[in-house]
């Protein structure tokens, strides 16, 4: 399918399968390449990160990561980096999975990835259009800390990156196990000076933030 943020780039809740079909290609080998993207509602942090090869090429390693933003251009490493994972030599989606990188909700980040050079060109897909941020570093060995200057930069370019990200549920999700069935508990109370008070709603601290429970 084509490159959509949202589905098979950017943050997404389900990892992408199939081919894309973007219109088309740059070349990510002995390059760091990054995407921004806002976090979804709910997202707490990124589980696996994932990208797309085009071609068919040499083995080689590549390296993943969650960057800040920093007035519109990556930042800081976000948790850390993943730097030792093999391409194969097959086309397809290459993924880093079992990550545990803390984000927060509504944000905007980069995803990064940086390949080794191939003896030939090893290619994503890419679309100039429809993105909201592409930067991109040459002659790079592994993904810098900070991002610092990009040699390629538009607010345009989408690329065949994406986040997968794990967040909290949202609504009345309190549920209690009856005879063996888990039965949904529609409200919560608490006594105050002997008299029942209904909890309008419960949040926990994640991270120093606060997030909805219910």
């Amino acid at each position: 399918m084509a490159l959509v943020l949202g589905t098979n780039c950017g943050f997404v809740t389900e990892a992408p399968t199939g081919a894309t079909t973007a219109g088309n290609k740059v070349i990510v080998d002995g390059k760091s390449a990054a995407i921004k993207h806002t976090s979804p509602v709910g997202a707490v942090k990124v589980i696996e990160i994932g990208w797309y090869a085009n071609d068919a090429t040499q083995e080689a390693n590549f390296e993943v990561g969650i960057y800040a933003d920093n007035e519109g251009n990556p930042g800081a490493v976000v948790g850390s980096l993943s730097q030792t994972n093999a391409k194969g030599t097959t086309t397809g989606w290459k993924r880093v999975t079992g990550l545990n990188i803390d984000i927060t909700e509504e944000t905007d980040y980069w995803l990064a990835v940086q390949l080794d050079e191939t003896s030939t060109d090893t290619n994503t897909g890419f679309e100039l259009w429809g993105g909201v941020g592409f930067r991109r570093k040459n002659t790079q060995t592994t993904l810098p800390s900070p991002w610092g200057s990009s040699d390629t930069s538009s607010d345009n370019y989408r690329a065949s990156i994406y986040a997968l990200v794990e967040s909290t549920s949202t609504g009345t999700n309190c549920q209690v196990n009856i005879d063996d069935t888990w039965k949904e508990v529609p409200a919560m109370k608490v006594n105050i000076g002997d008299t029942w008070k209904e909890v309008a709603a419960v949040k926990t601290n994640i991270g120093d933030s606060w997030k909805e429970v219910f």
